[in-house]
């Protein structure tokens, strides 16, 4: 096997969240209720956005690819670890582990470029209103997202560089519910400091960077407001605090994950949990409670689907 992979491993162990049953149960209905609701949640603002004309605007264009990459991250290790929760064996392939690592930081790294992308839109809207239909045109929208795209494959790939072709010959056993590379790493059998520092660099410098540059974003909006307008402050700060909110959510167990230097199994599972069902499930909640349009579009929807032609 000289020159490539010599594992000998061809599945990994996971420990899972609990054993007890009657908090597997508890985690089971949670589960089960967020992520439904996380898909619903998703698709009614992609379809409501896509079906009402007065939500074709560059912002509700990037709040509907953002719901379409949450749908993607609530589907990537949820719905196994659901179906794991009352299995004794919890195992998933070496293939299937590779796959999740894959898509979790190729809609990561999207989802990352898309926030910057919505949070340059907001600082049009606020700052640049007479410009900002030239400068957020239907082809920069286009290309938006498929930059993102682009480059969230691109760190994806070179993640998955990083551990594709190293040997893995025992333990396979992870504490955790699905495959990422911090806990994937260590169980190579091989020295792996210089690999750690390299995931660190890559995904904990490109997470903190991203949530240094979307917080710089928003302090400036909000300054050049009020430096123009102390009366605009309050609107601005009502229609940023949802994005704020979200950017939070979205990083906080990312930075958590790739730089904290004192590991807690338990509290990474908690924060993996709350990254992979919670989050997906707040942002259309946030989204659409703090937005008139994006209700009333979202109930017209959902009036047309139960057969009624208009609302009530």
């Amino acid at each position: 096997m000289d020159g490539g992979n010599c594992s000998v491993v061809s599945e990994f162990v996971f420990l899972g969240l609990s054993n007890l049953w009657g908090i597997q149960l508890l985690l089971f209905l949670f589960s089960s209720v967020f992520y439904m609701a996380s898909v619903m949640g998703n698709l009614l603002i992609v379809f409501s956005v896509t079906a009402d004309s007065n939500l074709h605007s560059p912002m509700y264009f990037l709040l509907a690819n953002l719901s379409f990459l949450d749908l993607g991250v609530c589907s990537v290790a949820a719905p196994k670890m659901i179906y794991d929760l009352f299995r004794k064996h919890k195992a998933i392939s070496f293939g299937g582990c590779i796959a999740q690592i894959f898509f979790i930081h190729a809609i990561g790294g999207t989802e990352m470029v898309l926030l910057m992308a919505m949070a340059f839109d907001r600082y049009l809207a606020i700052c640049r209103p007479l410009h900002y239909l030239t400068i957020m045109s239907p082809q920069v929208c286009v290309i938006i997202p498929a930059t993102a795209w682009i480059l969230g494959l691109i760190h994806s790939v070179v993640q998955v560089a990083f551990i594709v072709h190293l040997p893995f010959c025992g333990p396979n056993v992870l504490n955790s519910f699905y495959c990422d590379l911090p806990q994937l790493i260590k169980l190579a059998c091989t020295e792996t400091n210089g690999l750690e520092f390299m995931v660190t660099a890559n995904s904990g410098l490109i997470s903190v960077g991203s949530f240094l540059v979307l917080v710089a974003s928003y302090i400036f909006i909000l300054v050049t407001v009020w430096k123009h307008s102390s009366a605009g402050l309050s609107k601005a700060l009502s229609t940023l605090s949802a994005h704020v909110t979200v950017v939070v959510l979205f990083f906080g167990p990312l930075i958590f994950f790739y730089t904290w230097p004192f590991p807690s199994s338990n509290l990474d599972k908690f924060l993996a949990l709350f990254d992979a069902i919670l989050t997906p499930f707040l942002n259309p909640v946030i989204y659409s409670l703090r937005n008139k349009e994006m209700k009333v579009a979202m109930w017209k929807l959902c009036y047309q689907l139960l057969g009624y032609r208009k609302m009530p």
